[in-house]
């Protein structure tokens, strides 16, 4: 099956920001179409209070519908008719009987000539030829009226010399009779400048926000995007053990959270790195481990087959039985040291007591010791009335393996009779777990080798010892951001070992 393909997220951001658009573009089209009509409903709307007004006074004065009815009718009531541009009369028989040009001009107004645009009710645009010429405008009003009137008034929109103007033309009834007809017509530029306005506005706002989404889109491609690019390609370069050379050290300067993520990912890099060159390591030295007890294994089943003589086939018998624990403990604390690792990768540091702790496991070796029927004694030099002040921020069952693994060692080297002294004391910011005991000491000029893996220099019952004990312990104080040291005691025969541990500062 074929891999689909997976777009950017600036091409996602950029799509979906188009779509947005185009929906508001949509609504935005059909906003402004529907401007205009509302607008000029508006002022339709007041030219039929004009028409119900003019109608009402003409039969309620007793008008005559002729001429001189009307124009003398326009003469006296002229207020009607403020506001607006013109109003004309026509007869039933479509004949032109009063204009309110008349108010200002003489009556050879009628013959003035208007082009007017008519628009039906199905919004479809006419062009309608000049009506009020003389000889022209009875057989027009005739074509409008036969071919668009039906018992409707009809509202016409036209631009004359860059004016709007907007036009009603209604039945005037007198006594529920029809009598003529009325045209009203009144100018309306400020229809055309709303529209222009509110377009010019959403134009404006329109290429704001595309300014906006633009410059927004050139930050997150170049401060976002490129750079998850490059760490997308450097964890990809790791994963596919590529030659490909990706430098992310640019962008450990920037203190947000893409210059976090860099450093978060480099450090998990290295750790993993580390876990891995460890665990060839580990291996590398496991199998030399193993191959000294293998190969002694291997000489004494060969002399075994030839040798009569019981004392020396038990003799062999015991180096049998000893190589076979130092593997089986090889492979046993190989085997938990790879689970610890595992294991505190996961675990969760708490603020835990330090005294507590080394109380604890002192009181399960002194009870071993007991049970081994050992007579080495543990000391501790410190009181536990002070126990509610040695707090540090741990996980107790690690502190409590380190103890243990420190403890065993000195153990080891010890003979009965013998003590073994555990102080702890404090400096300004580290709690200091010092364990002595009175073996040999190191023979060693440097003593900080014991904390190498499978170190050689180990007690004679090594089939009781890995040599993993101290290296496991050193790991876990460096996890705690502490150290471990260790030395020869001064002026008294036997060796010493130095735990320091990051006290929690108030």
């Amino acid at each position: 099956m074929k891999k689909k393909k997976t777009s950017s997220i600036l091409r996602k951001f950029l799509l979906f920001n188009l779509s947005i658009f185009s929906v508001l573009g949509l609504f935005t089209i059909l906003y402004l179409n529907a401007i205009q009509p509302n607008l000029v409903k508006k002022v339709s709307s007041s030219h039929f209070i004009i028409i119900n007004n003019t109608s009402d006074h003409i039969e309620r004065l007793g008008v005559e519908f002729n001429k001189e009815g009307i124009k003398q009718f326009l003469l006296s009531t002229r207020f009607l008719f403020q506001g607006l541009d013109r109003v004309q009369f026509f007869s039933n028989k479509l004949e032109l009987i009063g204009d309110t040009n008349i108010l200002d001009l003489d009556t050879s107004v009628f013959e003035k000539s208007d082009e007017v645009i008519e628009e039906g009710v199905e919004k479809k645009k006419t062009k309608i030829e000049p009506f009020l010429e003389e000889g022209f405008e009875q057989s027009l009003i005739t074509n409008i009226i036969e071919t668009k009137y039906k018992d409707q008034p009809i509202t016409i929109e036209n631009e004359i010399n860059n004016s709007f103007f907007v036009s009603t033309i209604s039945e005037l009834k007198l006594k529920d009779v029809k009598a003529g007809y009325i045209v009203v017509t009144n100018e309306a530029n400020n229809i055309l400048l709303a529209v222009s306005e509110r377009k010019n506005f959403i134009i404006r706002t329109v290429l704001a926000i595309a300014l906006v989404i633009l410059i927004f889109s050139l930050f997150l491609n170049k401060y976002i995007l490129k750079p998850i690019g490059f760490l997308v390609s450097f964890t990809e370069a790791i994963k596919n053990k590529s030659d490909q050379n990706i430098d992310i050290q640019k962008f450990f300067v920037r203190e947000d959270e893409v210059g976090k993520l860099t450093k978060s990912i480099d450090e998990m890099t290295k750790e993993l790195q580390k876990r891995t060159t460890r665990a060839e390591t580990f291996s590398t030295d496991l199998a030399h481990e193993i191959r000294n007890p293998l190969a002694s294994l291997k000489g004494a089943s060969e002399l075994l087959d030839k040798t009569d003589n019981q004392k020396d086939r038990n003799k062999l018998f015991e180096i049998i039985n000893h190589d076979v624990e130092r593997i089986e403990r090889l492979i046993t604390d190989y085997s938990q040291m790879l689970k610890d690792e595992a294991s505190l990768s996961r675990e969760k540091m708490l603020k835990v007591n330090l005294m507590k702790i080394i109380l604890n496991v002192v009181e399960d070796f002194r009870q071993d010791l007991i049970n081994q029927n050992k007579k080495i004694e543990i000391l501790t030099n410190f009181s536990n009335k002070d126990e509610k002040n040695y707090f540090i921020i741990g996980i107790e069952n690690r502190l409590e393996q380190v103890i243990a693994n420190l403890l065993d060692n000195a153990i080891s080297f010890s003979n009965d009779q013998q003590k073994i002294e555990i102080d702890l004391t404090e400096t300004s910011n580290n709690f200091v777990m010092t364990i002595k005991d009175q073996g040999p000491g190191f023979t060693e000029a440097s003593p900080q080798k014991i904390f190498k893996r499978f170190y050689s220099n180990r007690p004679s019952k090594f089939g009781e010892h890995s040599g993993l004990g101290l290296n496991i312990a050193k790991n876990i104080v460096e996890l705690h951001k502490g150290a471990i040291a260790a030395s020869n005691r001064i002026n008294q025969k036997g060796a010493q070992v130095e735990v320091l541990l990051p006290k929690i500062l108030s």
